[in-house]
């Protein structure tokens, strides 16, 4: 995939250098966080500086935010998000997130700790 300015690509040559699919890049622009334009064929093209953006959306959702909390970062995602010091709304999003997933987790214990009660009440080790 070329990488200079101006160079175009299609959504599967985008996909194979990202890592995701065709159909996470459609998501992510429906979401409002990349954007294509329309060959003549119709065919999705998008800048080859896209792959920068999209690496970063993934590499945000992979540490456990939303696209929803990967909107807040739309300024940086074109640059390496990972290189300037984090920023208070962006360590707010984080806490937020981290507090959610937390939550999350001690509900499913909860809920664990009952069925694995129930089984060892009905005679049978959790």
């Amino acid at each position: 995939m070329s990488t200079g300015t101006g160079a175009r690509v299609r959504i599967g040559e985008l996909a194979g250098a990202t890592g995701t699919t065709p159909r996470a890049l459609r998501h992510y622009e429906q979401q409002g966080l990349i954007t294509s334009t329309r060959a003549a064929n119709g065919y999705r093209e998008y800048d080859a500086r896209t792959a920068v953006r999209v690496r970063n959306i993934r590499r945000l959702l992979e540490a456990g935010l939303t696209l929803d909390d990967v909107r807040a970062f739309l300024p940086c995602l074109d640059g390496d998000v990972t290189a300037g010091p984090a920023s208070a709304k962006g360590l707010k999003i984080a806490r937020d997130r981290l507090a959610v997933l937390d939550a999350r987790i001690a509900a499913q214990a909860a809920v664990r700790e009952r069925l694995a009660a129930a089984l060892r009440d009905a005679g049978e080790s959790a």
